[in-house]
């Protein structure tokens, strides 16, 4: 593979006007694309498989029309202090409301208070629910605009209105923060290379590696019914991999200028050498991403396989545009230890230069394994502790900060009616095979009414056939609470006995029982997805470093960094831990799919640094240095790039922090943490003090499969061996 790519390297160096044309003009013919493609909505959520699901479709079937899977919303009203709901005065305005609300051309009903008995028993709270034809990202800016108009009109009247549900459900945005995140990096580049043409490299590149990610799904959106979150997780993922690839393309080609090294010998074998690293590091984390596929939530793999285009997407252009921009930048960049003049050091220093700083704490991991091994693992140990106590959970209006509407809306409906208003339950009863339909809804309904935290039920609604009936179940218990849970189960159990005495099937659905069925679906499919992802990047990485225990202490020091970063999860949005910091208005339930997300993705990127380090180790040990002696080397040549690629990486999931979306946020802090973690203790303090204690043993592999495996080459052996032949000969001719 080194050969390979040392010729693609050089390639690309000589072609380069070529290349950099190749990339533009993709670029271009993917915003053309993004531009003209048809709008794309939400995308529909559904999750094969499961009991909310199957009612749900069972619904457009039995209930044509209904759209069961519409946005709604709840239009609240609190009457003045001293009046009630129920005065002439405040009865006339919401009927006039209600009136307003019925004209839009996307409302399929609106429930008269009055009528549907949804006036709190104290008189003070009133509510109004809407349904519409589609979902609340796919509502027109017009059926939005006329929900709050209506709304501000009732309040010009007196009343307290707010608007609770998801047709004022918008676009997620990341704020400023983002851009912060990117200045950060640029200043990390210009530190570490001194020179701002160095530095804009990969910053250019990876805005070209994520514009052509990023418009690539836009453009197939509405084709492939991609949603608003598939492009941010790509744009998180591709820009930080695209810049720390790059990163180290750039810097091996600086450290092989140094060597005294002509500028197309340079490019081929950084390529050749770095761009090995690069290749395997962008395969680990495309296996983790698209592994998101076992879990069966047809958006989150569409959102792994997205990301995971971006993230080839950026190893192409590490692999071919760097080096071409390389031949375009010419002397402007310099060698390794030669800084430009932005720093005011335009000369290499004549007189050699003390260790850097990654050669001195290596060194000092070697005479202290032990010590320093302890260390990381007991701080890591204690950093997941908070994670014991993970509460698993989707957002809900609940967890909306206190200054929006919808949040407003469920405190007041939690007032008015009980907590568990805020997560009805419906049950539907498919008695098509039963004999006595009539009888089997009747006996589901005084099943339920029996359950513990029932507080109360609507009578079963047939459809115009009769054989199917929808029963809404009011819990007395919050949506997100455990209790919740246990009536859901509670229900299910008791339609099983149903089953089994007149045929009919009970199904429970809703945005509550939904919930539910995703958190149990991404736990059950935690422990399958993890044995994929780490037993095939496990084989990989025995390929890369032909060793067993090496790749073994990669996937064991991933577990430590996971772990504990879950537990800075909690510690944050569950506890409230630094949340006025952070942004985090209300707390609550982690997100249920945050574990699988970040067991998939920091993996992914873990390796990304195992590669990076581990490779300079063990080149440097087959080129004859001594197992301690060969740590040292490997942090010399990478500790200060590695560095740099972590705190860059940081800054960018940082960047996400100030996004608008809860889920967005919270990808961003446990990313975040998750690389700082990894890539400062575990890499940099557990990894090389682990190889320190192993030495030799750290590189064993059986004989056999050694025989068996590929020699990829990733140290560049054969690369070495070509390129000094060609040295000889060269001074052969001169002779």
């Amino acid at each position: 593979m080194a050969t390979f790519l040392y010729k693609l390297g050089r390639l690309s160096f000589r072609r380069r006007h070529l290349v950099a044309l190749i990339w533009v003009a993709l670029l271009t013919l993917a915003g053309v694309g993004a531009a003209s493609a048809p709008a794309a909505g939400n995308s529909s959520f559904s999750i094969p498989g499961t009991e909310a699901q199957k009612a749900f479709d069972l619904l457009e079937q039995r209930f044509p029309g209904t759209s069961a899977d519409g946005a709604t919303a709840r239009v609240v009203f609190k009457a003045p202090d001293g009046e009630k709901m129920t005065d002439p005065g405040n009865r006339a305005t919401v009927q006039d409301t209600v009136k307003e609300l019925s004209d839009g051309s996307e409302v399929v009903r609106v429930t008269d208070p009055y009528r549907a008995k949804a006036v709190s028993k104290d008189g003070t709270i009133a509510y109004a629910q809407v349904s519409y034809k589609v979902s609340g990202m796919e509502l027109d800016d017009a059926a939005k605009d006329a929900l709050e108009n209506s709304a501000q009109d009732a309040r010009k009247a007196g009343l307290t209105v707010e608007i609770g549900g998801d047709a004022l459900q918008a676009v997620p945005h990341t704020g400023s923060s983002e851009v912060i995140g990117i200045a950060v990096a640029a200043v990390v580049l210009v530190i570490t290379f001194g020179s701002l043409v160095a530095a804009g490299l990969p910053l250019l590149t990876a805005l070209i590696g994520v514009g052509i990610g990023v418009s690539a799904i836009t453009g197939l959106a509405s084709a492939l019914d991609l949603g608003t979150t598939t492009s941010t997780l790509a744009m998180m993922i591709g820009l930080a991999v695209g810049i720390d690839y790059a990163l180290f393309i750039v810097s091996r080609y600086r450290a092989e200028l140094a060597e005294g090294r002509e500028r197309e010998e340079a490019a081929g074998r950084a390529v050749g050498t770095a761009g090995s690293a690069v290749v395997f590091a962008g395969l680990t984390v495309v296996i983790a991403l698209v592994g998101l596929s076992v879990v069966n939530i047809p958006m989150l793999t569409k959102m792994g396989v997205a990301a995971a285009g971006t993230v080839a997407i950026a190893v192409l252009i590490a692999l071919t545009m760097v080096p071409a921009l390389l031949g375009h930048a010419g002397r402007k960049v310099k060698p390794m230890g030669e800084k430009g003049k932005l720093l005011g050091r335009a000369k290499k220093p004549a007189t050699p230069q003390k260790p850097n700083l990654g050669t001195r704490w290596a060194s000092f991991v070697v005479r202290r394994p032990v010590a320093v091994l302890l260390l990381g693992v007991i701080g890591l140990g204690a950093a997941a502790v908070p994670a014991t106590s993970l509460e698993l959970g989707l957002p809900d209006d609940g967890s909306q900060p206190t200054s929006t509407t919808q949040r407003r809306a469920y405190d007041l409906l939690s007032e008015g009616f009980g907590p568990g208003f805020n997560g009805p339950l419906m049950v539907v009863v498919d008695a098509n095979d039963s004999d006595d339909p009539k009888a089997v809804f009747a006996e589901t309904g005084d099943e339920i009414k029996g359950l513990k935290d029932v507080v109360t039920i609507t009578p079963a609604q047939p459809n115009e056939v009769g054989d199917t009936a929808t029963i809404t179940v009011i819990p007395g218990s919050k949506p997100s609470s455990v209790t919740t849970e246990n009536l859901v189960h509670g229900i299910r159990d008791a339609g099983a006995d149903i089953k089994a005495d007149t045929d009919a099937n009970v199904l429970v659905t809703g945005s509550t029982a939904m919930n539910i069925d995703v958190s149990e679906q991404l736990n059950d499919a935690l422990v399958p997805y993890l044995v994929l992802v780490v037993g095939l990047a496990f084989l990989l990485l025995i390929v890369v470093f032909r060793s067993i225990l090496v790749p073994l202490k990669a996937a064991l020091g991933f577990l430590l960094s996971v772990m504990a970063a879950l537990g800075a999860v909690v510690a944050v949005f569950q506890w409230g831990w630094l949340s006025d910091l952070m942004g985090v208005e209300q707390t609550g339930p982690v997100m249920s799919m945050m574990p699988i997300f970040m067991v998939g993705v920091v993996f992914g990127l873990a390796m990304d640094y195992e590669v990076f380090l581990v490779t300079r180790m063990r080149e440097a040990y087959v080129h004859g240095e001594k197992p301690a002696q060969a740590v040292v080397t490997g942090f010399r040549h990478g500790a200060r790039v590695v560095t740099a690629a972590a705190v860059i990486m940081m800054a960018v999931f940082a960047g996400f922090i100030g996004s608008s979306e809860s889920m967005v946020k919270m990808i961003g802090f446990g990313l975040a943490i998750a690389v700082f973690f990894d890539a400062f203790i575990v890499r940099m303090a557990v990894v090389p003090a682990v190889l320190a204690l192993l030495g030799r043993r750290a590189w064993w592999l059986p004989r056999w499969l050694d025989r068996a495996l590929p020699n990829v080459d990733v140290e560049g052996e054969g690369l070495r061996t070509r390129t000094d032949r060609g040295d000889e000969n060269r001074e052969l001719v001169r002779a």
